[in-house]
């Protein structure tokens, strides 16, 4: 009589597991690693865990399954081996030493929320903090350019045996986003599982370590990207920028409404009220309100919501934004001023 492994899974597929009623083979618990040697027949069952209560029972109904479908010459008693199936080792909660979390947002785009969003890591961290920035905005990431670090690239780290993304550092501030992974050049066609599946990715699986501030340049207006974290992360608080036109107003003001919606219930820490008024750099006390005067100041009093910062428009901001050196930088320029200002009342215990 010739052996061959056929036979034995044959004869394997008439055992149940009383765990699941499913028989061995089904229930892929036999391991490909089934040796025959002459009438010797030896191979490994798996099992789920160690203290499985049907070991024993399998085992022998394995053995009588092969004597009868088999043949009774086959030599298979002690020749099972009982594994147990390796358990995947739980993730490192990279999330956990991060103290407080705060979401820039604004109601469309081109009010100069990611500009707010990284000075006011900057800010932070000129006062001392431990700051994480997440350019959460997958389709117009803006931080590689605006820290100057485009041509970086984050490595891995191993924590516990599993690969973690590392963010890049500068001024004081760990940055991750995905326009350190994607050509600058090019578009971004992402359907939203994808946008939403590589937040996932730069939140659950980066190595930020110890942060007293998280801040999340958020993508504009409202979209899964937005659901997506909120339900993943205890974000402590909205920052809402706009500018002071009407149209941006009416967008800020839906941005809002969905921070304090019943189901999302995230507080409002306040207004950022950008490019304000515009300053010639050669004439520092005049002001222009070329978007309109004080808008984000009487829809905060609207919402009843503070006022937290109105920003000026200078030549500077723009500058430093593209040369890679945030405003908040300097702090003795109207720009570095109100950004510190920012910082300071947003500040938590």
């Amino acid at each position: 009589m010739t052996l061959y492994p056929k036979l034995i899974t044959d004869a394997l597929s008439k055992v149940k597991y009383p765990g699941n009623g499913k028989n061995l083979v089904e229930a892929n618990m036999v391991e490909d690693d089934i040796r025959i040697e002459g009438m010797k027949v030896s191979f490994s069952l798996i099992f789920e865990r160690e203290t499985d209560p049907f070991i024993k029972s399998v085992v022998k109904s394995a053995e009588a399954a092969i004597k009868t479908y088999v043949g009774k010459e086959v030599q298979i008693e002690g020749n099972i081996a009982v594994k147990t199936r390796q358990q995947p080792k739980p993730k490192v909660d990279t999330m956990a030493n991060v103290k407080h979390i705060i979401a820039v947002s604004s109601g469309k785009g081109g009010v100069g929320k990611s500009t707010v969003a990284s000075n006011l890591a900057v800010a932070l961290a000129k006062l001392g903090k431990k700051v994480g920035l997440l350019d959460a905005d997958i389709f117009g990431p803006s931080a590689p350019k605006m820290f100057g670090i485009e041509d970086q690239q984050p490595l891995a780290e191993e924590i516990d045996g599993t690969q973690y993304i590392q963010p890049i550092e500068k001024f004081g501030v760990k940055i991750l986003s995905i326009g350190f992974f994607v050509d600058p050049g090019k578009a971004l066609l992402w359907r939203g599982a994808m946008a939403t599946s590589a937040i996932r990715q730069l939140t659950g699986e980066a190595a930020w370590g110890d942060l007293d501030y998280f801040i999340i340049d958020m993508p504009p207006g409202t979209s899964d990207i937005h659901l997506t974290l909120i339900q993943q992360l205890k974000i402590d608080g909205a920052v809402i920028v706009s500018t002071p036109q009407e149209v941006a107003l009416a967008d800020a003001r839906k941005g809002i409404e969905m921070f304090t919606n019943d189901k999302v219930n995230i507080p409002i820490l306040g207004l950022v009220e950008n490019m304000a008024w515009f300053t010639p750099a050669e004439l520092p006390d005049n002001k222009y309100f070329i978007f309109g005067k004080e808008g984000c100041k009487k829809l905060a009093e609207e919402m009843n919501v503070p006022l937290l910062a109105q920003i000026p428009l200078v030549q500077s901001i723009c500058e430093s934004g593209d040369a890679g050196t945030p405003a908040a930088l300097k702090p003795d320029t109207i720009t570095g001023q109100a950004y510190m200002q920012l910082a300071g009342k947003v500040l938590m215990n």
